[in-house]
């Protein structure tokens, strides 16, 4: 039984061979100015991603290929190639082939199709994954890489999009989108119905409406049906031809000169107006889902027969025809010769080298290092300037909340590139205070409040790195996060691994959070589990525990984000940022004077210890680091001498620092505000118990409940009385 691929390729080629090409409109090469060149070029793309979509399912059947969602019937998206430069970003649907092929073709050197080839075999020397994941994309080509199959990457393309405008504000010049570039993201149909979609589309309409510049164009490459459920007919158009603040154009995707017509109209809005469009194309797809989707299991005969009638080839060969551009010997011959050399060619791809070593594997998740500007440090007249309003205050001891305010007008003020970007940080100062003056001081172009979305939050923030900026996003509240913790998961941190570390998203992503808040909250505002990051690979994950180390760690974040290019996640305590007090009201212990840039630097996996004692070793972090200090006194009362280790960095996590530290004591207690159940604590454990066998080690953590509302809120959390109680009964046992 002959397979769906080879059914549509000898169908094309029988076509050729009687003639009975019909082109599907009546326009023509010269209505959308299309020279008989370029027009060749564009065919040429397709008819090498369709080949290269047969290959890769053969190349699947010996074992030899691996995840093949094929682009066959969405050829039309090489007109995108033709319309952009070079030099517009663009984040691609899974079926974009033909758009990367295309547009590789218009820059010397490049072999599209031997790099594809390469990714369909999984070998370590394809030159945009490393042999880690099928993907499109190119560095020469600005087309990162994009995993994503449900259209998560729509925020980070709005972001970038959006990083345009700011980046001209701001007068920054070295950026790596220039100053009308445009961004390009294409997504399916079925996908359109996302949140994260929905949010994107959102955002830029949003944005747009209001006057700011938002040169971004979604195509919509429309195939009526996602998977194996059909789009109901009309939906998309419905839905985005009267969105406000979005401009809507309609196209057919398989016929090459409509297809081209919408491009290049969809091109000339977003360059010259700075407006969004969304592109809706209608295409075909054919084969089926993906290599293994047998698509005659959901469509009738009749139904994959219609499909069929409409592939883009037919039509760009009949218009090829018509125009007196090729003959019906040369597209065929044409044809079969790509199909030839790709095929001597694959067989050579999958001959080289894989990936064979975990080492190999994990290479990229850090990204490896690179030149980055060094911007000249701020005069001591700036700084002053800077700082006037504040001169009267700046030398007393403060609360972490003024002091990490006063960290991020530094930022600010020595890295040019650097923005603030959260919802209620410009004039508001946020929730907590932690962003005053700043909107003030910078202006809205670096202090920028956002709509009521961590998803473009973050979003905003990845696409801004991708231009070059240095992203300091704010999630207001811990527990937000997860309406968006795909977007540091999927998105940011995958970047370097599927780049093989030449795409990087560098971002401090601050959030408050954590318990013990006081009179506000509930578990919204009260959320005690980081288990969320923890879990992904790369991420560097940082919790102050007081005013002076998280100006310090806060510093080191930057320098991580700027200088290594990694994604950090900063964790603020919430109640501690106004906390001035340890053991009694107006002892100030808490409270810390400002260090000016320079002085006091803790570096990434520098573990912070209070006291001497052999005792016992208390590890903790965050809140558990002041509620142990707050036990000192009754354990030393007690005849317990007491060092208090502060982990500060949760990952990495610093093991040898941390076994250095604990290694004078014969007792250990990990104190942990975070939930018994995936916890920083779990991981403590086991890294005693494997590596320091004969250390008698407890723990004392959260009990497994969400957090209530009032006098509750800290019944299920360890406190100063409980440490206290842990530590008596580990030095008896």
């Amino acid at each position: 039984m002959i397979d769906a691929a080879e059914h549509v390729h000898q169908t094309f080629l029988t076509a050729l061979s009687a003639a009975t090409l019909r082109r599907r409109s009546n326009l023509g090469l010269a209505d959308v100015g299309l020279s008989k060149d370029r027009a060749a070029a564009l065919v040429l793309s397709q008819m090498t991603s369709r080949q290269l979509d047969r290959l890769s399912r053969k190349l699947q059947g010996r074992g030899e290929g691996f995840y093949t969602i094929g682009s066959s019937g969405h050829e039309g998206n090489a007109t995108l190639a033709e319309a952009l430069r070079v030099d517009d970003m663009a984040f691609l649907h899974y079926r974009d082939a033909a758009f990367q092929i295309h547009r590789a073709g218009r820059v010397p050197g490049e072999t599209p199709a031997w790099d594809m080839l390469l990714s369909f075999a999984a070998s370590a020397e394809d030159p945009i994954s490393g042999g880690r994941h099928k993907v499109l994309g190119s560095k020469r080509l600005a087309i990162p890489p994009q995993t994503s199959t449900i259209a998560s990457h729509l925020p980070k393309a709005v972001g970038a999009a959006f990083s345009i405008g700011i980046a001209r504000r701001i007068g920054l010049e070295d950026t790596v989108l220039a100053p009308d570039g445009v961004v390009l993201a294409s997504f399916g149909d079925a996908s359109t119905n996302h949140s994260t979609a929905q949010g994107a589309f959102n955002t830029a309409a949003w944005a747009a409406f209001q006057g700011t510049p938002m040169p971004i164009i979604f195509l919509c490459e429309d195939n009526g049906i996602g998977i194996s459920t059909r789009t109901p007919k009309g939906w998309v158009e419905a839905n985005f031809s009267t969105r406000a603040g979005l401009h809507y154009i309609q196209c057919d995707g398989c016929d090459l000169v409509d297809a081209m017509r919408g491009a290049n109209e969809a091109v000339e809005i977003a360059r010259k107006q700075r407006k969004p469009v969304f592109l809706h194309m209608r295409t075909v797809r054919l084969y089926g889902h993906a290599g293994s989707d047998a698509q005659a299991v959901y469509l009738s005969k009749a139904e994959i027969a219609a499909d069929e009638a409409r592939d883009p080839l037919l039509a760009s060969a009949a218009l090829l025809i018509e125009e007196g551009v090729m003959t019906t010997d040369e597209l065929r011959d044409a044809y079969e010769g790509i199909g030839e050399t790709l095929a001597r060619q694959a067989e050579l791809a999958i001959q080289r080298p894989k990936l064979e070593t975990a080492a190999e594997v994990m290479d990229s998740i850090v990204p490896p290092p690179r030149a980055v500007p060094a911007f000249p440090a701020p005069s001591p007249e700036a700084r002053a300037a800077l700082f006037a309003d504040d001169a009267a205050q700046i030398d007393k001891p403060q609360h972490m909340a003024r002091l990490l305010s006063w960290a991020l007008a530094d930022v600010l003020l020595a890295n040019p590139n650097a923005i603030v970007c959260g919802e209620d940080v410009g004039a508001k100062g946020g929730v907590y205070n932690c962003t005053a003056r700043l909107h003030q001081r910078f202006g809205s172009a670096r202090v920028i409040n956002t709509l009521l979305d961590e998803q473009a939050i973050l979003g905003l923030a990845i696409g801004a790195a991708h231009n070059g900026l240095l992203p300091l996003p704010e999630i207001q509240f811990l527990a937000y996060v997860h309406n968006a913790e795909d977007q540091i998961r999927g998105e940011a941190a995958t970047l370097p691994f599927f780049s093989n570390g030449m795409y990087t998203n560098p971002m401090v992503i601050r959030i408050a959070g954590l318990p013990y808040q006081k009179g506000f909250g509930g578990h919204f505002h009260n959320d005690n589990s980081l288990a969320v990051f923890r879990d992904i690979p790369g991420v560097v994950l940082a919790v102050p525990s007081n005013g002076a180390d998280a100006v310090a760690m806060l510093r080191e974040c930057v320098r991580l984000a700027h200088e290594e290019q990694r994604v950090v996640v900063f964790v603020e305590p919430i109640a501690l940022y106004m906390t001035r007090d340890l053991h009694a009201e107006g002892d100030g212990l808490w409270t810390s004077r400002y260090a000016a840039p320079g002085d006091a630097a803790i570096r990434m996996g520098e573990i912070g210890v209070w006291g001497d004692g052999t005792d016992l070793a208390i590890v903790t972090y965050g809140n558990g680091y002041y509620l142990s200090r707050q036990a000192e006194k009754p354990l030393a009362e007690q005849g317990v001498a007491l060092r208090v280790i502060d982990l500060r960095w949760l990952a990495p996590l610093a093991e040898d620092a941390l076994l250095a530290a604990t290694g004078p004591c014969a007792r250990v207690l990990i104190v942990d505000e975070c939930r018994v159940t995936g916890s920083q604590s779990e991981a403590l454990m086991a890294l005693f118990a494997e590596r320091a066998p004969g250390k008698k080690v407890a723990r004392i953590a959260a009990d497994d409940s969400f957090i209530p509302l009032a006098r509750a809120a800290t019944l299920a959390l360890p406190s100063r009385e409980s440490i206290v109680a842990a530590a008596l009964e580990l030095r008896r046992g």
